[in-house]
């Protein structure tokens, strides 16, 4: 995956152990924060918009 985004953890991760961290950009990598050298998924931005809406709404 080529980004220049940084990768971060949500702040609702606090210092929990069950966390994921993103890279948000044209493509939105995810991976597992305890986990790194496993890889990650990648998705186009759009799709991860539309994730975190279908999140939100359903809170």
């Amino acid at each position: 995956m080529s980004t220049t985004a940084a990768w971060h953890k949500s702040s609702y991760s606090a210092n929990g152990a069950n966390c994921v961290e993103v890279s948000e950009g044209q493509v939105t990598g995810i991976r597992d924060t305890q986990n790194r050298e496993a890889g990650h998924l990648s998705v186009s931005g759009t799709e991860w918009t539309a994730l975190l809406g279908a999140v939100a709404s359903a809170e």
